[in-house]
């Protein structure tokens, strides 16, 4: 795209521009290539447009921004535009060629059961055979069904990386797509210039209050997922949804909990083989098999049904799309320890209501004791949760290991301080603490009997661990695994 094309796509006309070429964008100068646009941000501690000297000799064509600053001057053709990051987005898809346009595209978002609504959503689709795509907090697939990762310094992709992905799986075929839509990524417009054609609704508790504020900017900006679609997949069983309700120009409801909606899951049952349900819908009633653990996940089910749905798959395609499905990595995923050893589950849990949902479905299933091992994020992330976490943990678990996880720039013993604090408080003694996790793990599934079930809950597929300033390799299961070895 040309330089005059691309200010033109973004509504603003700069006189004199050079007619060179634009090849991508993006807002970090370290990642700046020849022939780049650079968006220069205001943020907390820099501003972009101090980068601009060090982009022009990166072999930028252009910087955007929302004005330069007093006393400074641009050495690049500069496009003053009102809002940078709406101006990163909407150049980004623009370059890439609005893949979403040519995509029928489902926005999942929520507190809990965003990831596992998204992966059951992706594989009820594809067994309709629509070929699908998808974007999610573990990884992203093409319709090859082959999981990828995006490189470690994109830790969250940005708008450029989210078109561009778009670009990639249109290009590899897949008519349709399923993006994990984030209150971070609503709020920071990294999803922005997607074309969304249904928005899913889980529910809402709280998360993220550390970026948010209060859990009603919280809501605000997951509320834009709804605004933005024109049908919306709304829980009837979230207080939050009558909220919702009428938002979207065309909705339809589900209930796990026997409340007036447009899906309904009744009689369910938990089995060895997993859960049982029937479904009352829009296409008529039909019995349902799920192969998870967790009376929560038929809510999840009912979320991917309605949505598949909209999208034209039968009763026949859900059915067998939900009896196939085989879970999503690191989330209530199982790790076989052979014969003698104790039930290992990891699990992504790492919000007091998640942490609730992931014990109370363990206990209905275990025989003996139910161990729980996590911790709670450091550096700016929301402190208020740790102490409400450590009361959950050891409420509902036999015993309880506090530790480490992403523990950042905040003191590790600050932080199991806290959790501590909410475990005594509520007059539970039935914990320790272990600072190391790979320790943690080993004495936990050491001390485990056959019959006991152990959860580790809070890394699930997160391949990194964040030490103080170091960013370790980490793989949950694997270490899983290590620790049952060692047991035998």
């Amino acid at each position: 795209m040309r330089l005059p094309e691309l200010a033109a796509a973004l509504n603003v006309s700069p006189a004199d521009l050079p007619d060179v070429e634009v090849r991508g964008v993006t807002h970090h100068a370290a990642w700046v290539q020849p022939g780049f646009a650079f968006v220069a941000i205001r943020g907390a501690r820099f501003d972009g447009h101090s980068f601009a000297g060090d982009v022009a000799a990166r072999g930028a064509a252009a910087v955007l921004g929302e004005g330069l600053p007093e006393g400074l001057t641009s050495p690049l053709p500069y496009l003053t535009v009102p809002d940078a990051r709406a101006a990163l987005a909407d150049a980004a898809a623009a370059l890439e060629g609005h893949p979403s346009r040519a995509l029928q595209v489902v926005g999942v978002t929520g507190t809990d059961g965003k990831t596992t609504t998204s992966w059951l959503l992706r594989h009820l689709l594809r067994a309709s055979g629509l070929r699908t795509g998808l974007l999610s907090t573990v990884g992203y697939e093409l319709p090859d069904g082959v999981l990828r990762h995006f490189p470690a310094h994109f830790t969250t992709p940005e708008a450029p990386q989210v078109q561009a992905t778009l670009r990639e799986m249109l290009d590899a075929g897949a008519r349709a797509a399923v993006l994990e839509a984030s209150s971070h990524a609503l709020a920071l417009d990294r999803v922005r210039g997607v074309a969304w054609d249904v928005a899913v609704w889980t529910h809402l508790s709280r998360e993220h209050l550390d970026f948010h504020g209060t859990l009603e900017n919280y809501f605000a900006d997951k509320r834009k997922l709804v605004e933005r679609a024109p049908f919306a997949v709304l829980n009837a069983d979230d207080p939050w949804t009558e909220q919702l309700t009428g938002i979207a120009p065309a909705e339809t409801t589900y209930s796990a909990e026997g409340r007036a909606a447009d899906w309904q899951a009744t009689d369910i049952k938990e089995r060895a083989t997993g859960l049982h349900f029937r479904v009352r819908s829009p296409l008529g009633e039909f019995a349902a098999q799920l192969p998870m653990i967790g009376r929560f996940n038929v809510a999840n089910a009912l979320a991917g049904l309605a949505a598949a749905a909209r999208l034209g798959a039968g009763v026949p395609e859900l059915v067998e799309g939900l009896a196939s499905f085989r879970g999503v990595p690191g989330r209530m995923e199982l790790v076989p320890g052979g014969e003698g050893a104790p039930r290992v589950i990891v699990d992504f849990a790492h919000t007091p209501s998640s942490l609730d949902k992931a014990l109370t479905t363990l206990r209905a299933t275990t025989r003996g004791r139910l161990w729980v091992l996590l911790g709670s994020a450091g550096g700016p992330r929301d402190p208020g949760k740790r102490a409400p976490l450590g009361e959950v943990a050891t409420r509902l678990g036999d015993h309880a290991v506090f530790t480490e996880e992403d523990h950042r720039d905040t003191p590790l013993d600050e932080i199991l301080a806290e959790m501590e604090r909410g475990a005594r408080e509520a007059g539970r003694t039935n914990f320790v603490r272990i600072g190391d996790r790979r320790e943690a793990i080993r004495q936990v599934i050491r001390e485990a009997q056959p019959g006991d079930t152990v959860l580790l809950a809070g890394k699930g597929p997160e391949d990194t661990l964040e030490r103080g300033a170091e960013t370790l390799p980490w793989n949950e299961v694997a270490e899983a695994r290590a620790a049952l070895e060692a047991r035998q």
